[in-house]
């Protein structure tokens, strides 16, 4: 109970919600980048459709019960960097320089999010230790 209270706090944090907030909306835009950027036609396009509404998903559940997902946190970060080099992976035509740019970008901002997402957790790890440690003898 005291575990899940410290990262019920730590979700409650205006800098945690700030995370979670621009952590969705990075999701929301990878998925309709390719609409938005113009390369909608080339499988990069399904990929970050999937990625983008994975990222949406899992800001949303950080947000509603950070308790439950911060097991979970770091698939961001991870997400993050498949982003970043998805472009030079994925294959079917040849990406332009926006869609690389685009991809860059919205990988190193999910990338740096995500890392973020993990630094709450484990301030609600470290404060549930320091609560459970015995007390040291003098």
């Amino acid at each position: 109970m005291a575990l899940r209270a410290r990262y019920e706090a730590a979700a409650a944090n205006p800098a945690a919600q700030l995370t979670d907030g621009l952590t969705l909306l990075s999701g929301l835009y990878l998925a309709l980048s390719p609409w938005i950027v113009g390369f909608q036609n080339r499988p990069i396009a399904v990929n970050n459709l999937v990625t983008g509404l994975v990222i949406a998903m899992l800001a949303l559940a950080y947000s509603s019960a950070f308790d439950r997902t911060h097991g979970i946190s770091w698939l961001a970060p991870v997400i993050g960097l498949w982003t970043i080099i998805a472009p030079w992976v994925v294959r079917g035509g040849a990406n332009t320089a926006g869609t690389i740019a685009n991809n860059v970008v919205t990988g190193v901002i999910i990338l740096a999010l995500g890392l973020a997402t993990i630094r709450f957790g484990m301030m609600g790890s470290a404060r549930t230790a320091e609560v459970h440690a015995p007390a040291a003898e003098h």
